[in-house]
């Protein structure tokens, strides 16, 4: 398992955005601090995925930062991956769990307090709010939770806090002032291949 750093900027892969490929956006990522890196690259074929993870997983332990894998706890599982992210329609944090052991990373999207606190009791490692704001890389994310939304979910969990979705340079502090542990922003970050330096300004409110 790799160190874990519960604070900071979350990276998640993008190939429909990614000006560099997604394993030097990777690189760029890791460089620039990311705490997480998170491969989802859905609607490839199962080689590519299971090629493409581990060259990114590779990556990752090479830097000592924890890799986890979109939805797709069989791929997770074969690589030996440090765990799996789910959302409300896929596999439950507990079944993930045990098909990938106690240690595992389990992350799980949630929009509201209630599936927080119900994450939370099924065994999930941390919460991500899904979208906070509108946003152009998954237009059917549902209603953005907002700010307040992101502040009830931090009043009835202790577990650490993900904000993704909308997330960009002019709302990311008020996000973190929130009471969020990490934040993603996946076209921010990949905004003209210049991934270093946007996670970087991205992540400076954290300091």
């Amino acid at each position: 398992m790799s160190r874990i750093r519960w604070r900071g900027f979350y990276f998640i892969t993008d190939s429909g955005l990614t000006v560099n490929g997604i394993a030097e956006d990777v690189r760029q990522a890791i460089a620039a601090g990311a705490v997480m890196v998170q491969y989802r690259e859905k609607g490839k074929t199962a080689e590519v995925q299971l090629a493409e993870a581990r060259e990114i997983q590779a990556i990752c332990r090479k830097a000592k930062v924890p890799f986890i894998v979109n939805d797709d706890v069989s791929l997770a599982k074969e690589i030996g991956a440090d765990g799996v992210h789910v959302g409300p329609h896929d596999m439950s944090p507990a079944e993930a769990r045990k098909i990938l052991g106690e240690k595992a990373i389990v992350g799980v999207s949630v929009a509201s307090s209630e599936e927080a606190l119900a994450a939370e009791k099924q065994g999930a490692s941390y919460v991500a709010a899904s979208p906070v704001f509108v946003t152009p890389t998954k237009p059917d994310a549902g209603k953005p939770v907002g700010i307040d939304g992101l502040k009830k979910i931090r009043a009835v969990t202790k577990l650490p806090l993900v904000a993704i979705g909308g997330i960009n340079e002019g709302n990311v502090a008020e996000a973190i002032a929130a009471g969020v542990d990490m934040v993603c922003a996946i076209s921010a970050s990949l905004k003209e291949g210049k991934v270093r330096e946007n996670i970087r300004r991205l992540a400076a409110p954290f300091k």
